[in-house]
C-alpha cells in the first residue's frame, strides 16, 4: 500500500512512534489522517504541524481500549476524509512487572496491547471488506517475538498482538485486507526511556538488545513496510536473524537469554 492519497487513523498517536507515523503519513501525501489519543492536547499538536505543512488531519480523544471510541474515529474518518483504507491500532502500556503484577495491570496489558487490535479489527474490517480492499498494522513489538525479561505483561500480550495479527492476515488476506505487525526492539520514546532511566531490567535488556531508534526511523520502516505489503515490520533487522535463531534452537536461546540478562538473580 503506498499511503498517498489514503485515509489513515491512529491511535496512540500524540507522541513517540504514533506521532512520527502520522506526520510522515501527511508528508507522504495521505488524503488524511485521524490522531487519536488520550492526550488530546498532544494530538493536537501533531495535527497542527500536519495542517501548517499543507497536510489533512484532525485530532480526536480516544481510549484505545474501548471499542466504542474506535468505531467513533472510524465514522469520524469517514465524514471528514472518506473511507478508512489504513487502520494504525499502535498504543501500547508497559509496567515493568513480572508473573505477580497487579489484577488490574494485567488487565490492562490485555486491553491496551491485545483488545485494542481486536476492536480496530471490528470496527475497520466490514468496510474494508465490501470494498474489497484494506490495510491494519497493528504495533507489537520485538517483545512479541523475542520476549522481554523482567515484565511479564508485556512480553505475553506483545505475543499475542502478533498472533492475532497472523490470524487476521490468514484470515482476510484472500480477501483483499493486508496485514502488518510492527515489530521494533528499542525506541526513544516515553515508555521506554524511563525505564532505561530508573535501570528497570526489562528496558535495560531491550535498549542492550539494539541500538535504541528515534520514532522517526520507525516511521520510515513503515512506509517501507507498508509498500511492500510485509507481514513483519522489523525497523532493527537484527530482529529477523535473532527471530530465526529463537525457532532453531528454542532451548539454547533461552539458556542464552538466562545469562545474558541474569534472569536467575530475579
Amino acid at each position: 500500500m503506498e499511503v498517498t492519497g489514503r485515509v489513515v487513523v491512529l491511535t496512540g498517536a500524540a507522541h513517540g512512534i504514533g506521532a512520527a507515523m502520522a506526520r510522515r503519513f501527511a508528508a507522504e501525501g495521505a488524503a488524511g489522517v485521524v490522531v487519536s489519543d488520550l492526550d488530546l492536547d498532544a494530538a493536537e499538536e501533531v495535527v497542527a504541524g500536519i495542517t501548517a505543512s499543507g497536510g489533512a488531519a484532525i485530532a480526536r480523544h480516544a481510549d484505545a481500549s474501548s471499542k466504542e471510541d474506535l468505531k467513533m474515529l472510524v465514522t469520524e474518518a469517514r465524514t471528514a476524509f472518506g473511507p478508512v483504507d489504513l487502520f494504525c491500532s499502535n498504543a501500547g502500556a508497559a509496567f515493568g512487572t513480572g508473573v505477580h503484577a497487579a489484577d488490574e495491570q494485567w488487565t490492562r496489558s490485555w486491553a491496551i496491547n491485545v483488545m485494542q487490535h481486536v476492536h480496530a479489527a471490528q470496527v475497520a474490517l466490514p468496510a474494508m471488506l465490501s470494498r474489497g480492499h484494506g490495510y491494519l498494522l497493528i504495533t507489537a513489538s520485538g517483545a512479541g517475538l523475542l520476549g522481554t525479561p523482567g515484565d511479564a505483561p508485556y512480553s505475553v500480550t506483545k505475543h499475542a498482538a502478533v498472533g492475532l495479527a497472523e490470524w487476521l492476515a490468514i484470515t482476510y488476506r484472500p480477501r483483499g485486507v493486508r496485514v502488518s505487525a510492527l515489530c521494533p526492539l528499542g525506541v526513544r520514546t516515553a515508555l521506554l526511556e524511563p525505564g532505561i532511566a530508573a535501570g528497570h531490567p526489562a528496558a535495560l535488556a531491550i535498549a542492550a538488545a539494539a541500538p535504541l531508534l528515534e520514532p522517526e526511523d520507525v516511521a520510515e520502516s513503515v512506509v517501507h513496510g507498508l509498500a511492500s505489503e510485509e507481514f513483519l515490520i522489523l525497523p532493527h533487522e537484527s530482529v529477523r536473524e535473532t527471530y530465526a535463531r529463537k525457532a532453531a534452537g528454542l532451548d539454547e536461546w533461552i539458556d542464552r537469554t538466562i545469562l545474558e540478562t541474569g534472569a536467575r538473580k530475579r
